[in-house]
């Protein structure tokens, strides 16, 4: 038996997310089935992250099993060949066979794309979110410098988060101006449902002088996810970067 990591990268567009799901069509499923007709059969695929639904990917990883040794390059070829438009396999490797793509993460990068167009482009409607109102971006810059650090992130999570241990680790948080567009970047060594999404919400508050720029503090300390801004829509995140 054989362990090999995938990397990928995906238009979540037409997708519920990462994992497969009963009514409706993800990401993992597609690949399975992919696989199936590439091989047939359909090895289980492993993420390294549950994306939500609508929700891209520049750089995701993904390991399987086959039970004979297939030429990497191959799979690459091979998967290409089959994979919808909206998924592409951009490296592969053999791993050690007790090689987790979710576990052996030390850390991963999210960004979150936002237009500040009044006439938004319709080209990017599908990846980026539209806000035109004025915004102080120093104003969102400290209160990103807030979140960086070790802490309890229950309160910038939703409800339907899985994990019990809500304290995480944030190594960089900040926003940067590229013509029309600010663009978000977040790292951390874990993410909780949502998480990234409240963050941005909250930071436009901020920005537009809803919220104080230092709530983040407020936030941390009552766990109160209602103190903090709505939560963005997924189409303008994107997992950019995992670190191993």
């Amino acid at each position: 038996m054989q362990r090999y990591l995938l990397k990928i990268s995906f238009d979540g567009t037409s997708y519920h997310g990462w994992q497969v799901q009963a009514n409706a069509i993800t990401v993992q499923q597609r690949i399975q089935e992919c696989m199936n007709s590439l091989y047939g059969f359909a090895p289980a695929v492993t993420g390294c992250s549950r994306t939500d639904a609508g929700v891209h990917a520049n750089e995701f990883y993904c390991h399987f099993d086959l039970k004979k040794t297939i030429d990497p390059i191959g799979i690459i070829k091979g998967l290409n060949a089959v994979f919808p438009i909206d998924i592409r396999a951009l490296d592969c490797k053999t791993v050690d066979n007790d090689f987790h793509c979710r576990y052996r993460a030390i850390k991963k990068n999210y960004i979150y794309r936002i237009d500040r167009r009044k006439i938004p482009d319709p080209f990017n409607a599908r990846y980026s979110y539209n806000y035109s109102g004025n915004l102080s971006v120093e104003d969102m810059k400290e209160f990103c410098a807030v979140i960086v650090g070790t802490h309890d992130f229950f309160g910038f999570s939703s409800s339907g988060r899985s994990a019990s241990d809500t304290v995480r680790t944030v190594y960089e948080c900040d926003i940067t101006e590229d013509g029309d567009f600010l663009i978000f970047s977040i790292t951390a060594n874990g993410f909780l449902y949502n998480m990234v999404r409240i963050i941005v919400g909250t930071a436009l508050y901020v920005g537009r002088g809803t919220l104080n720029k230092c709530i983040a503090n407020e936030i941390f300390d009552k766990k109160d996810r209602s103190l903090g801004g709505f939560t963005a829509p997924p189409q303008a995140l994107f997992l950019n970067r995992v670190y191993y």
